[in-house]
């Protein structure tokens, strides 16, 4: 009897033992996957690469319109007075530089907003992410950049997707 009470009191403590042990595993998601797959994350993605291609096609326009007027400049050289043709080239160099500023503009407007978007996305996500470590009763999650190697059973990056997805549809981007 002594000895059947023995067992069952180490098997209870193991149980216990192995409960915690899971607690104490550090588990991962791959926030990059989170962010480029996530329903959200996919339109913010598409809003701006479309918001990026529309600027850059109309500045590629205007660099056009530039450099055709460079090449009627160049033509017509011989025909205007010097102080002319320094004019309308100084005038011609001012459209470059506004062009050339209204890029860098674009770009840094475009950062801006995939970085609002971002943070908008793990702002929703932390809330998540807690709450699955509480149902989970798991003590850690790191970023997968973060590790060498780690055991694939350890990735809860679906899971974290899936209950993103049901939260979070869209974020504004603007």
């Amino acid at each position: 009897m002594n000895y059947i009470l023995k067992n069952f009191l180490i098997l209870i403590f193991s149980v216990f033992l192995l409960n915690d042990l899971k607690a104490e595993t550090p588990h991962f998601v791959d926030f990059r996957f989170i962010l480029n797959e996530s329903i959200a994350g996919k339109k913010a993605q598409g809003e701006l690469k479309n918001k990026l291609e529309k600027g850059i096609s109309q500045i590629r326009s205007k660099e056009k319109k530039i450099q055709e007027e460079e090449k009627k400049l160049i033509q017509q050289k011989k025909l205007m007075k010097p102080d002319e043709y320094k004019k309308k080239v100084n005038e011609l160099r001012t459209k470059v530089s506004k062009l050339q500023k209204e890029r860098k503009s674009l770009l840094e407007d475009i950062a801006k907003k995939r970085s609002k978007a971002r943070t908008e996305l793990l702002k929703n996500l932390n809330p998540i992410m807690e709450n699955y470590m509480k149902e989970k009763n798991i003590r850690m999650i790191l970023d997968k950049k973060e590790l060498i190697v780690a055991d694939n059973k350890l990735d809860i990056t679906k899971d974290i997707i899936e209950l993103l997805n049901k939260k979070l549809k869209s974020i504004k981007v603007d």
